[in-house]
């Protein structure tokens, strides 16, 4: 009955882990379609103040979308007592932090450098999150493991070499920024999914999302807005007011809040059910179908780099978190020192 109930529990952290890959990838869509609204159309001169309001707007969008949810769950009660516990709730506030620096990377580098490489750069978060696992949690970083390792860097080196060669040699387009994005979005997805991991331990997936979302509003109202409007000036406001004046850009921004608000309720729940590694494996394909829906949608061919580099870095992924079950099982090593605190403090 155990064994029974167990593999059932693998066989829907899988699913959920395939439906986050699957609505990841739909979400570069509508982030790709919304530049070409105004009044981000109008702004190619300063794509960073686009991307930031975009990606205000769209945290916005799904935290409401998180809160709709959790309301039909009939768990709303369940997320304001949760947040109301300060042991619990302020893990996510440093995966909120990590998940919005990753989104703006993200949605910068779609700006900057385009689709196919955003969607694809962040494929390299698997590798952050195997290390600071290793510094946090102590895991044990194997053979395989370490192999996974190097081929996810062979396919971040296809993905990022060409472009950042052309950069430094000046036969670039300017997109350095873009670049940056691209790793601001692997090492905050990677950070985020390492947080997300000693979370989930102590709170329901549903509630811990939402907790996640909450805290990445928050510090993006309290403080990033604050500190972007300072700089911009009127502009910043102009653009916020002509973006919600916008039916094109409601839609998208439903459409952005619908498929990112439950790839990360689907990313989330893999967690407790087949692991972090293994949810953020299996996720990873999200790479290859965000290149899929982009040209269903634009008709426009990736190229050839990084169909190459997605396809290694998703090799890599599977090979890094596919261990056999007797090692997963005692992966996570607690030193003996930390055993002796914690059973001291208990006696």
């Amino acid at each position: 009955m155990r064994v029974e109930y167990r593999n059932r529990q693998v066989r829907w952290g899988f699913i959920w882990a395939i439906w986050c890959a699957v609505l990841w990838g739909a979400w570069y869509v509508p982030g790709t379609i919304i530049y070409l609204e105004e009044p981000f159309a109008g702004l190619s001169d300063n794509y960073l103040l686009a991307a930031l309001v975009i990606t205000v707007l769209n945290a916005i969008a799904v935290l409401i979308a998180l809160f709709i949810w959790v309301a039909v769950l009939g768990k709303t009660s369940d997320y304001v007592r949760t947040l109301r516990q300060v042991k619990i709730s302020r893990w996510y506030a440093p995966a909120g932090l990590a998940g919005m620096l990753a989104i703006f990377g993200s949605i910068l580098a779609i700006a900057y450098v385009g689709p196919q490489f955003s969607a694809v750069a962040a494929l390299l978060y698997p590798i952050i999150g195997a290390l600071v696992a290793r510094v946090w949690y102590h895991e044990n970083i194997t053979r395989r493991a370490a192999l996974g390792i190097l081929v996810i860097v062979a396919g971040g080196v296809v993905i990022f070499a060409p472009g950042i060669v052309g950069e430094l040699t000046g036969a670039g387009t300017g997109g350095m920024l873009g670049y940056v994005g691209g790793a601001l979005a692997f090492v905050g997805w990677g950070i985020e999914g390492a947080i997300a991991g000693r979370a989930l331990d102590v709170s329901d997936p549903d509630v811990g999302i939402t907790l996640r979302f909450t805290a990445e509003v928050v510090i993006w109202l309290v403080v990033a807005v604050p500190i972007a409007a300072g700089l911009a000036g009127a502009q910043f406001w102009q653009t916020v007011g002509a973006a919600l004046a916008s039916p094109n850009v409601l839609l998208l921004l439903v459409l952005l809040g619908l498929t990112f608000g439950f790839c990360y309720v689907s990313w989330y729940k893999s967690f407790p059910l087949i692991g972090v590694g293994r949810g953020q494996a299996i996720a990873a394909l999200y790479g290859p179908l965000a290149l899929v829906w982009l040209y269903v949608f634009n008709l426009k061919p990736p190229g050839i780099q990084f169909v190459i580099g997605a396809i290694v870095a998703v090799i890599g992924s599977f090979v890094l978190f596919t261990e056999k079950r007797d090692v997963l099982e005692v992966i996570r090593a607690v030193p003996a020192t930390r055993r002796h605190a914690v059973s001291g403090g208990e006696a």
